[in-house]
């Protein structure tokens, strides 16, 4: 099923959350919906499902202007972050209960309601355990329950609010890798919400970047993370650093000094420089950057140190060998190997 956000506004109490947003979500993928605390994502998710009206715009499923039909109208399946599952029914029970509630002329007979429960919890590799009740589970065990109860309608859509937001992180880990599998062996027309950039990026056929109440960017994982189109998709997506630079005959110049970077040939002024901090080269003479050691901390298997470049007036970090002899106060100089060059607005 495909799903199409037409030049959508939302408000509430005419406070705009959502600004002229349009996106077309692909049949059968699974898009992220991606961005810090009030970007709007919940809001679009919460207009997709139903359980929101646009203030403007409209949402089409398919060729169906589905704008102001309800969550049963548009049969979407919901999986929150706090599981909502019925505490007193048993765990089949909470996979059967979408069906069970429909319409006479439209409801199953029990023992295909049954079939397709179990199917389900053997789907979401929960054999065994249709008789236990939701506060017998672990929280990724519940947050199981939860998808496998989204699926037992066959929703032409499902939706994901931050599933994996209450549980730690190992078994969130876990649980991406499942929900993939889930979502590649059903190809459902899949929509998540996340903050989680890692969660996204691992997850995602596309990612929506978004940021009080607009789209920043979409596009597949390797297209974001690589080829971020402005300073906060470069901030929010992955790790990075940056530094104020000025861009002179095809140069980039930090205090007053060449740094061994070429321009791009519009660029002139006060720029931005960003680049990750995993992605530099150590360097021993030449133009480069160069910085003074005023932090250190180790990450994973490498060193991330802080540097103090033009005499402590700017910090970047970057990231050494974990045996590098660097310490306080020692020099280092550096290229970025890959970075992007954004003009600063005067």
């Amino acid at each position: 099923m495909e799903v199409r956000v037409a030049n959508v506004r939302k408000e509430f109490d005419r406070f705009p959350a959502l600004h002229d947003i349009s996106l077309d979500i692909r049949s059968g993928e699974l898009i992220a919906l991606l961005g810090p605390s009030g970007s709007g994502k919940t809001t679009l998710l919460r207009l997709i499902a139903g359980l929101e009206a646009p203030t403007e715009g409209a949402i089409y499923f398919g060729e169906e202007d589905a704008s102001y039909k309800s969550v049963q109208e548009r049969n979407v399946g919901f999986v929150f972050q706090h599981y909502a599952l019925f505490r007193h029914m048993t765990i089949l029970e909470n996979i059967s209960f979408g069906l069970k509630v429909r319409p006479s002329a439209t409801r199953p007979p029990k023992g295909e309601i049954r079939r397709r429960a179990l199917e389900l919890l053997d789907l979401v590799q929960l054999s065994g355990l249709e008789k236990r009740y939701p506060n017998q589970l672990s929280g990724g065990q519940r947050q199981r329950v939860a998808l496998a109860r989204a699926l037992a309608i066959e929703p032409r859509v499902l939706l994901l609010d931050e599933p994996f937001g209450a549980l730690d992180a190992q078994v969130r880990r876990e649980l991406r890798k499942w929900l993939r599998e889930i979502h590649d062996n059903t190809n459902h027309t899949t929509v998540f919400v996340t903050h989680d950039q890692e969660e996204a990026l691992e997850l995602a056929d596309r990612l929506v970047v978004m940021s009080q109440g607009m789209i920043e960017q979409v596009g597949s994982p390797d297209d974001v993370y690589d080829k971020p189109n402005s300073p906060f998709v470069f901030g929010f997506i992955g790790e990075s650093s940056y530094l104020p630079v000025e861009v002179e005959n095809k140069e980039l110049w930090v205090g007053g000094r060449a740094i061994g970077l070429p321009a791009p040939d519009e660029t002139t002024g006060a720029a931005l420089l960003y680049f990750r901090p995993h992605d530099v080269e150590l360097v021993e003479d030449g133009a480069a950057l160069a910085g003074v050691v005023a932090a250190s901390r180790r990450v994973g298997g490498t060193r991330r140190v802080e540097l103090e470049i033009g005499g402590g007036k700017e910090r970047v970090e970057i990231d050494l060998p974990f045996d590098h002899p660097a310490g306080e106060k020692s020099r280092i100089a550096f290229r970025p190997k890959r970075w992007r060059l954004f003009p600063v607005k005067g």
